[in-house]
């Protein structure tokens, strides 16, 4: 499968990748894409293999970016994938190995290992949640809250364990947040008002109080963001008004207490910690020849 097929695959645009690891190239390589070390060491000429290997067990996401970022670097660097983005890995495990000259082996190895570690990282955390949700109808969401320049690759890593993107950035899905109610009066006027003015989006309404949902949903409200509600508070939401919305628990919702808010009868949990929190999955460049 190439490149395209494989981004295409994975919901991701290749001109927003190649730009992405243009930029990584840029600030690591500078201008002139130089690594003095390597071309003070190796010749064009002298190629080898190495092999991407988890030094963490976790969850992997980012390989076909991995590869996207050495064919950028070089037309000579040959990737082979040994397991598939999605994968629940071992410490130790082979990830994929690239053949080619050491040289630009060597140049790619840090920004490809900065990618592939942050998706990764994304990727494990998020499966952990997928996993602790999974006898409930509950599910996780990631939200907006992803490192600038990087939303795509984030929440493709969201995805990629079994979480779901919640909205890609403010062009996409209209959400009345608690400015937006207090500037425009009320929940309800807040509502209209966009309603009015974009017929063709989806509305999605933040609420701090079961007064709230029910006036939410009078306006015609079809999806609740209930902020930081107890699990008990979630309850009576739902009694009231769960039959006819989508809710979504939100507000430093935990692993540790993840299962009492599903518990509640939500639809979703959000957790920005998703893509602003996790710590890298622990990956290397092992060379393990050259000739």
């Amino acid at each position: 499968m190439s490149i395209d097929d494989r981004l295409q695959a994975a919901g991701v645009d290749r001109t927003v990748v190649e730009a992405i690891i243009t930029a990584a190239f840029d600030e690591d390589l500078g201008p002139d894409r130089s690594d003095p070390t390597s071309e003070a060491i190796f010749p064009l000429s002298q190629t080898g293999s190495a092999d991407l290997v988890a030094r963490d067990p976790g969850v992997i996401a980012g390989l076909v970016v991995a590869e996207a970022a050495f064919a950028q670097l070089s037309d000579r660097v040959e990737f082979v994938y040994a397991v598939d983005d999605g994968a629940e890995v071992a410490a130790g495990t082979v990830l994929a190995t690239v053949s080619g000259p050491v040289r630009d082996l060597l140049m790619a190895e840090r920004t490809v290992l900065n990618l592939l570690c942050r998706m990764s990282g994304v990727a494990t955390h998020t499966r952990r949640w997928s996993r602790l949700l999974s006898d409930s109808k509950t599910t996780v969401l990631d939200t907006r809250k992803t490192t600038p320049g990087l939303r795509v690759l984030d929440k493709y890593a969201v995805r990629v364990a079994g979480g779901e993107n919640k909205r890609m950035g403010l062009y996409d899905v209209a959400m009345i947040k608690d400015n937006h109610k207090f500037a425009a009066g009320s929940v309800t006027a807040a509502f209209r008002a966009v309603r009015a003015a974009r017929p063709d989006i989806a509305i999605q309404v933040e609420v701090d109080t079961l007064e709230e949902a029910v006036e939410a949903v009078e306006a015609g409200a079809e999806f609740l963001l209930c902020d930081n509600m107890s699990p008990d508070r979630l309850r009576e939401v739902v009694a009231a008004v769960g039959d006819s919305v989508k809710l979504e628990a939100t507000g430093n919702i935990t692993l540790d207490v993840a299962a009492d808010y599903a518990a509640s009868g939500v639809d979703h949990i959000s957790s920005g910690a998703l893509t602003h929190s996790s710590p890298i999955l622990d990956i290397a460049l092992d060379i393990r020849s050259s000739r």
